[in-house]
């Protein structure tokens, strides 16, 4: 984890293994979160692979003998969706930059993204398939709720590799762009939804997310109430000045 002014950064580094993640580096990633989230003077997170050749490989199958086996599989399964429910809870924004390998346990990290740029040299799947292990519901509701049960389908059922392009296509990405420019292009993103009023992005970014959940399941009351924080804060009241100003709002997040 790295903080870099408004910007934070977990960093998946384990170059040996194309940046596979252990259980040591699952276990990191909600405490990772909890600060990232705590800390008010980061305002957006950006998840990347170390390295040249990967995002993320996968979860590192090197341990899956010892430790995802029918008799721990649901320890370990539990142990991946904290960090997944951690990602996806973060209340910032979180963007993906991906390059290289992001296969498996990689591609749902990317899928608990609101934004997922990429490089053309990134591959996407799922191989699932061809281990013999089963998705579960949460992971894959992310998935249908991005691209459709049809796209989804293709992924789990071939356990295919999909280009960067075709990710483009499919909608699993936002845009991708030449591997030199990759970073500072997500680090531009990341200025721009970083100078934008901090209560308002979030709130923006609950109510996308209630909306991807059954009506019957949405919490509308805790998006009004995040809505109606917006206008009794500080910061519209900075943003109404900025414009008949004609200067750049300062915001604060309250």
């Amino acid at each position: 984890m790295e903080r870099d002014g408004a910007i934070g950064w977990i960093v998946f580094d384990q170059i040996g293994r194309r940046n596979a993640v252990t259980v040591e580096m699952w276990q990191a990633i909600p405490k990772a979160v909890r600060e990232l989230d705590a800390d008010d003077a980061v305002r957006v997170v950006v998840m990347r692979g170390a390295g040249e050749v990967a995002f993320v490989s996968g979860a590192d199958i090197s341990e899956f003998e010892r430790l995802r086996t029918a008799e721990n599989s649901r320890e370990y399964d539990a142990l991946n969706q904290q960090a997944f429910d951690a990602l996806s809870g973060l209340r910032k924004p979180l963007i993906a930059m991906v390059h290289g390998f992001c296969v498996g346990g990689g591609a749902a990290l990317a899928l608990c993204a609101d934004l997922r740029f990429a490089s053309p040299d990134a591959e996407f799947g799922i191989p699932a398939a061809k281990l013999g292990l089963g998705y579960g519901d949460r992971g894959l509701a992310q998935l249908v709720r991005l691209v459709g049960p049809a796209v989804a389908s293709d992924v789990l059922f071939t356990a295919r590799r999909f280009t960067a392009d075709e990710a483009l296509r499919v909608g699993l990405v936002n845009a991708v762009v030449p591997k030199a420019d990759l970073e500072s292009n997500v680090r531009a993103t990341a200025q721009t939804i970083a100078g934008n009023a901090p209560l308002t992005v979030r709130a923006a970014k609950r109510v996308i997310r209630e909306l991807g959940l059954p009506e019957a399941e949405r919490d509308t009351r805790a998006t009004r109430a995040e809505i109606r924080a917006c206008l009794e804060s500080d910061d519209y009241q900075e943003g109404v000045r900025a414009f008949l100003e004609k200067r750049r709002p300062r915001f604060q997040g309250r």
